[in-house]
C-alpha cells in the first residue's frame, strides 16, 4: 500500500523557520506537534504493514490528525503574522 507521509516540514515548507522557533518556544506548539507526530507514525505504520485494524478506528485517527494539523496550522499563520506586525 502506498503511505503518504505527512510530516509537518514537508506540508508546510514554506514555514520551516516558524516551526522551529514554535516548537523551541511555545510549550502548546510543542505539545500539539509531538502529538500530531505520535499519531501520524502509527497511522502511516498501520498503513505501511497493512495492519488488521477496523475502519471506523484508522479513519477516526486519522480524523484527529486533520484536527491537530489545522490547530498546527492556525498556531504557524498566527505566529506569522505576528511577526509581520513587529516589523
Amino acid at each position: 500500500m502506498q503511505v503518504d507521509n505527512h510530516d509537518l516540514y514537508q506540508d508546510f515548507p514554506e514555514m520551516t523557520d516558524a516551526i522551529d522557533v514554535l516548537k523551541s518556544g511555545n510549550a502548546h506548539f510543542a505539545r500539539l506537534l509531538a502529538t500530531y507526530n505520535r499519531l501520524t507514525g502509527k497511522v502511516e505504520d498501520l498503513e505501511a504493514h497493512d495492519m488488521p485494524v477496523a475502519d471506523f478506528t484508522l479513519e477516526d485517527m486519522k480524523k484527529q490528525r486533520v484536527k491537530l494539523k489545522d490547530e498546527l496550522y492556525h498556531l504557524l499563520l498566527a505566529f506569522r503574522a505576528g511577526q509581520q506586525a513587529a516589523r
